[in-house]
């Protein structure tokens, strides 16, 4: 089975790598990563390869780090 990256620029496919969210445990981390992924994945999908979605991905890269930390930060409480 291909991966949505197969054929996709290389800027495409450096950043997707980064919405793997398999070594986080199972929770609500890892829920909202996942989250994350699938709507990276969709514009993967839907968009053609550019800048404007290599920045897009990174902006949703940054934010969905901030998700993270802020999940597991209200975890620790």
């Amino acid at each position: 089975m291909a991966k949505i990256t197969d054929g996709r620029h290389s800027a495409t496919q450096h950043i997707a790598r980064w919405f793997n969210y398999d070594h986080l445990p199972q929770g609500h981390p890892r829920e909202l990563a996942g989250e994350c992924a699938s709507i990276a994945f969709i514009m993967i999908d839907e968009l053609p390869d550019g800048p404007e979605l290599t920045s897009g991905l990174r902006k949703l890269l940054e934010a969905k780090d901030c998700f993270v930390r802020a999940a597991i930060e209200a975890g620790e409480k």
